[in-house]
């Protein structure tokens, strides 16, 4: 067998540099991203979305949080293409851009009062460009990461991207706590929500001034020395990985998990419709405790991922926060705010985890670097599109007055969990495989003892390991 410095690319591994380059830019191009989520549950269907039926404007509202995802397949594929022909680098910048000015954007639109049907128009169009932005971001920065990342530290390092995200979804509700605990209620609606998204500018200045500083990947850099670029990745992916971008569209249905705990979670809490009477203030914390664990936890999780393997913790995690997405939702049904909080910190801050932690690694080793951006933002972004259009049908099969919304809601969520980890069960374990055969379905894996004797070697210092 090759020694492992034959099967990992040649050049200089800025691991941590990456890494945090990959955190920050997450955790802002999401806040941006999420402050939306969080002001179409809170107060959008007054502000876009007007009508005498309360069922409707919830709808509605929560529709154009989905219409986000509805654009991700097609800024996939543009962005996709960019990160695999221009490089890791340049894709991440373009992201930061997109998004940063179509929040403030957003942050800038006239109501439905003022302009009528023209506002809800142009709150779309805002949310088609910014789920085009987001499309790039993840699988840009996992690959960016993973790219940088010593063998046998991967699944650690990648963690991090998503460690990013959750951090920005604590930003993002963050900003809105003080305004809407505060703020008087009519000052919040006419003016105080459009706060976050102003703020929004600094995305564009810090994200530039981070990602600018982290070089092209070794793996994307030696492929370019060599013109081994693939001029058409989208084309080549489909032709060659179809089966394992199948599995990821699958293991993206995660994202079921996020959409019951921040977006169904808090409209069923929060809207008079429901009847439930939670305060904004008070549930806006739900999801900033689950989220401060999140980031607790994801670093363990991604370490022991680069132990035992990928598939065991995203199996785990898809079960258990399915099953545990039925107490929440009860919690929540019973007014109980202690007990949806335990719930959300076990469903939405640990058991989650085993998937989100892991997934930032697993999704991008499953493809060769060719296509390894293109591949992952497709076929992840088509999932989670799939995902984004369960708020809008859960609100329409639970509507306000129905019976049973928890064992309706969580039935659809559990199975959709169960989808998950059938495609993690039936993909090839990969945390063991080098760099360079990453993305062939017969690529042998370094035996079990050696890895373990060179991840230890890469948590000791930096170095190319010689197997």
């Amino acid at each position: 067998m090759a020694a492992l410095s034959d099967r990992e690319p040649q050049g200089t591994h800025q691991s941590k540099k990456a890494a945090a380059s990959g955190w920050i830019g997450s955790a802002l191009e999401y806040y941006d991203f999420f402050i939306y989520a969080t002001a179409a549950s809170l107060v959008f269907p007054q502000l876009f979305f007007p009508s005498d039926n309360q069922t409707v404007a919830i709808v509605a509202s929560l529709a154009t949080y989905g219409v986000g995802y509805v654009s991700r397949p097609i800024g996939a594929i543009v962005l996709g293409h960019w990160g695999d022909t221009h490089g890791r680098k340049t894709v991440l910048i373009v992201c930061m851009f997109l998004m940063g000015f179509s929040t403030i954007a957003v942050g800038l639109l006239p109501t439905y009062s003022q302009v009528g049907i023209l506002a809800p128009i142009l709150l779309v169009m805002l949310r088609l460009i910014q789920g085009f932005a987001v499309a790039g971001e993840i699988s840009g920065a996992s690959s960016m990461i993973l790219e940088h990342a010593p063998f046998g530290r991967r699944g650690f390092y990648s963690s991090f991207t998503l460690q990013g995200v959750q951090a920005g979804q604590i930003l993002a509700a963050a900003v809105f706590l003080p305004l809407a605990h505060y703020m008087p209620t009519e000052a919040f609606n006419s003016w105080g929500w459009r706060i976050p998204f102003l703020l929004s500018f600094v995305v564009i200045i810090a994200g530039y001034i981070i990602r600018r500083e982290v070089d092209e990947t070794p793996a994307f850099a030696e492929e370019d020395r060599q013109g081994a670029v693939a001029k058409a990745p989208i084309v080549e992916a489909f032709s060659t990985s179809w089966p394992d971008m199948l599995r990821v569209v699958c293991m993206a249905l995660m994202n079921v998990i996020p959409v019951v705990a921040t977006i169904f979670g808090a409209a069923y809490a929060v809207q008079a419709a429901y009847g439930i009477g939670f305060k904004k203030d008070i549930y806006l914390w739900i999801p900033v405790l689950g989220n401060i664990l999140a980031v607790v936890v994801i670093p363990f999780v991604g370490n022991l991922s680069d132990k035992i393997g990928r598939r065991p913790p995203i199996v785990v995690g898809a079960i258990g926060s399915g099953l545990l997405s039925f107490g929440y939702l009860y919690a929540i049904s019973i007014s109980n705010v202690p007990l949806a909080i335990v719930m959300s910190l076990l469903m939405w801050g640990v058991v989650y985890q085993g998937y989100n932690a892991v997934f930032p690694s697993f999704y991008p080793e499953l493809f060769p670097t060719r296509t390894r951006v293109s591949a992952m933002a497709i076929s992840q972004n088509i999932g989670t599109a799939v995902t984004a259009l369960l708020p809008a049908l859960f609100a329409t099969v639970a509507p306000p007055g129905s019976t049973n919304i928890p064992l309706t809601v969580g039935a659809i969520t559990l199975a959709v969990t169960v989808v998950a980890a059938l495609a993690a069960l039936s993909a090839r374990e990969t945390y063991r495989i080098p760099m360079k055969d990453l993305g062939q379905p017969t690529a042998t894996p370094v035996d079990k003892q050696d890895y373990d004797r060179l991840r230890e070697q890469a948590i000791a210092g930096p170095g190319l390991a010689k197997a």
